[in-house]
């Protein structure tokens, strides 16, 4: 890795810190990369304020690897001691809303894209996509581009792993259910109440295991997170609402997940979407083993990425620290944007050169 990779994957994180780009509205970060990118020749395309570029001698006869990550943040905690927007280099830690998640995981990406950018002897193709929207897995992020990428093979999303793969990740299915009664005067024994109807169907969420487990993601969560019911106190209630979050993993697919819920409860159940679903990819795959020979550690991560939005292999990973995300003083250390960059490199080398 060349010095000149780092300090200027530097300099763009510290520019794109320094332009809010709270999710759907990340027009001013989308241009800054589209400079930075053509500024080293780099032909780009856009579409909204999604941002890809190929490597330069791209051969539509090879596979294409898709390097990924995302320039959104949320909005910055209350509790900042300083201003978010500010980069503020202090003790090896560049500080600043996005320096952790994920800008660090994109302009290290962007830096391993520049290093095999002209390559004559890759084995696939590059795409380097700077998506939109992935903080509130909006449908004008890598949903909303990924057909403009050509047939893709696998993937590098970049997130805080500690450079670390995450081979699985699990996916989010939100579910409204409606349990049914009927009114009546709370002080005659008429009517049926609905939260009494809806009491042995969140007992079940709440008890339910089902009986495949992913061997790295564990076990499906459900949890019932919101209730509501009733009007006054002397009205028995006739509906009863109940929001159930479920955590899936790639033991099941949404779909049968969601068939095996209606067999059990007699509420009625409408999943919001099916969209978030759950990842992996095998443990042979060459970029897996790739990162086994450098030493890094395979595992499953509970949260939620662009890694669910892409029906191919994928492997999440990238510099900084999960924990770090969406954190009041979120940071990275500078050694971990110089490593970051270096590991890419490492990783793709053995994978995509002859």
């Amino acid at each position: 890795m060349t010095n000149t990779l780092y300090q200027d994957a530097l300099t763009l994180l510290q520019q794109l810190i320094a332009i809010q780009s709270f999710s759907r509205e990340e027009a001013g970060t989308a241009e800054a990369i589209a400079q930075f990118l053509q500024a080293r020749g780099v032909e780009i395309h856009r579409k909204e304020n999604n941002v890809w570029a190929f490597n330069k001698l791209y051969n539509p006869a090879l596979p294409t690897v898709l390097l990924n990550s995302h320039h959104d943040t949320v909005k910055p905690h209350p509790s900042w001691t300083f201003d978010p927007f500010t980069p503020n280099v202090q003790d090896g830690k560049l500080y600043g809303l996005g320096s952790n998640d994920a800008g660090g995981c994109l302009v290290s990406l962007i830096a391993a894209f520049l290093h095999f950018y002209d390559h004559s002897d890759l084995t696939y193709n590059l795409v380097l996509a700077a998506t939109a929207e992935e903080e509130v897995s909006g449908k004008n992020g890598i949903e909303l581009v990924f057909p403009e990428l050509g047939a893709v093979e696998f993937a590098l999303v970049g997130e805080p792993t500690n450079m670390h793969l995450a081979v699985a990740e699990k996916g989010l299915m939100v579910l409204d259910c409606v349990a049914q009664g009927k009114g009546g005067h709370a002080a005659r024994e008429e009517g049926i109440n609905a939260i009494y109807q809806a009491l042995p169907d969140i007992e079940w969420f709440r008890t339910f295991r089902f009986p495949k487990e992913s061997s790295f993601l564990g076990p499906i969560k459900m949890s019932v997170t919101l209730i509501q019911a009733g009007t006054q106190h002397n009205v028995v209630p006739d509906q009863c609402t109940f929001t159930v979050d479920v955590r899936l993993t790639d033991a099941y697919q949404p779909e049968e997940v969601l068939s095996i819920i209606r067999e059990h409860v007699k509420s009625e159940v409408t999943p919001r979407s099916t969209r978030l679903r759950p990842s992996s990819i095998d443990q042979n795959h060459p970029i897996v083993q790739s990162g086994v020979e450098l030493g890094r550690k395979l595992y499953g991560s509970p949260t939620t990425s662009d890694q669910a939005l892409l029906n191919i292999p994928s492997v999440k990973v990238g510099p900084g620290d999960s924990a770090r995300s969406h954190t009041a003083d979120e940071f990275i250390y500078l050694s971990e944007l110089e490593e970051g960059i270096a590991l890419y490199i490492q990783l793709l080398t053995p994978v995509i050169t002859a």
